[in-house]
């Protein structure tokens, strides 16, 4: 009975030993296997065995990106001001078996590490320069600590600086000096409105002037078309109806030819075609040296038109 016991305790010992050598690592993971306390392989995702007892894990490491937030750190600028910096890691293991023999504790090693580094940047720099500059406060602080964590293998991919907190007096002046600030930049908008309205009116009435200006001047040019226009009709209108009168003069003079009347009667009719000529304004009439021998004729005629232009 007893022998029927300790066969089975030991079956199933060994079967709990076999079972414990069985391993599988899983994904974006990796396992440290030391042999008799020394390094033996680091093993890859997938299904793994180890020899009892000899073989151990030794690390089970995570080869995610991992991100460690660090406390604020105490810091002093270029020009004597202490302020608080807290500061975030952002890193990643490349090689399981650096990091289980590089450093003893790599998560303090690297806070140790980025505070000493964060100190040595901000002591270049002032104050105004250390809370404008956190790119390049960034970029520094990456490059540095990528460069010292890599014999322990771990690649910091990013530091931030999560906050910067100045003393309470430099804060009380930097709201002040914010305060001034907006205000003076809200006079300067308000400067700015009131002068670009201003223009915009000068703009609006000389513009105003201009297209009055401009009114004026096409009034007046069709003024003057107008008065041209009528003096040429009017003109146009004297001169056809001159042209009718002599039409019509030399009309009944010939009708008097063809009638056959004497010479005298020609000459009496050239006459009132003289007289017509005058329209009533002249006051004397030069008389054709053929026709003097009826001056008396001629005097009468004179006298009428004189009548007439009274």
């Amino acid at each position: 009975m007893w022998k029927i016991i300790i066969l089975a305790v030991i079956i199933v010992a060994i079967l709990l030993l076999l079972a414990s050598c069985v391993k599988i690592v899983p994904q974006a993971h990796a396992y440290v296997v030391e042999r008799l306390g020394a390094y033996q392989s680091t093993w890859s995702v997938g299904f793994h065995l180890k020899v009892p007892i000899i073989d151990k894990v030794a690390k089970k490491v995570i080869l995610k990106e991992q991100v460690v937030d660090f406390a604020p750190q105490p810091v002093i600028t270029k020009d004597n001001v202490t302020m608080r910096i807290d500061t975030v890691v952002f890193y990643q293991i490349t090689d399981p078996k650096l990091y289980c023999y590089g450093v003893q504790n790599p998560i303090m090693a690297i806070e140790n590490l980025t505070a000493t580094t964060l100190r040595n940047i901000i002591g270049e720099l002032e104050l105004d320069e250390s809370l404008t500059s956190r790119e390049i406060i960034n970029a520094k602080m990456r490059s540095t600590l990528d460069v010292a964590t890599d014999p322990w293998g771990i690649k910091v991919n990013r530091v931030e600086l999560k906050n910067i907190i100045p003393p309470a007096a430099i804060q009380d002046a930097m709201e002040k000096q914010m305060k001034a600030e907006r205000e003076r930049r809200e006079s300067i908008l308000i400067a700015e409105g009131e002068k670009r309205s201003a223009i915009l009116k000068a703009e609006g009435h000389k513009e105003s002037v201009i297209l009055e200006a401009e009114a004026e001047k096409q009034s007046a040019i069709l003024k003057a078309e107008a008065v041209r226009e009528a003096k040429i009709r009017e003109a146009e209108g004297e001169a056809q109806a001159i042209l009718k009168i002599q039409q019509a003069t030399a009309d009944g003079i010939r009708f008097i030819r063809e009638a056959g009347a004497d010479a005298a009667v020609l000459q009496l009719k050239s006459l009132e075609a003289f007289e017509k000529a005058a329209d009533g304004r002249a006051t004397k009439i030069i008389i054709p040296s053929d026709i003097q021998g009826i001056a008396g004729l001629a005097k009468s005629v004179v006298e009428v038109a004189k009548d007439d232009a009274k």
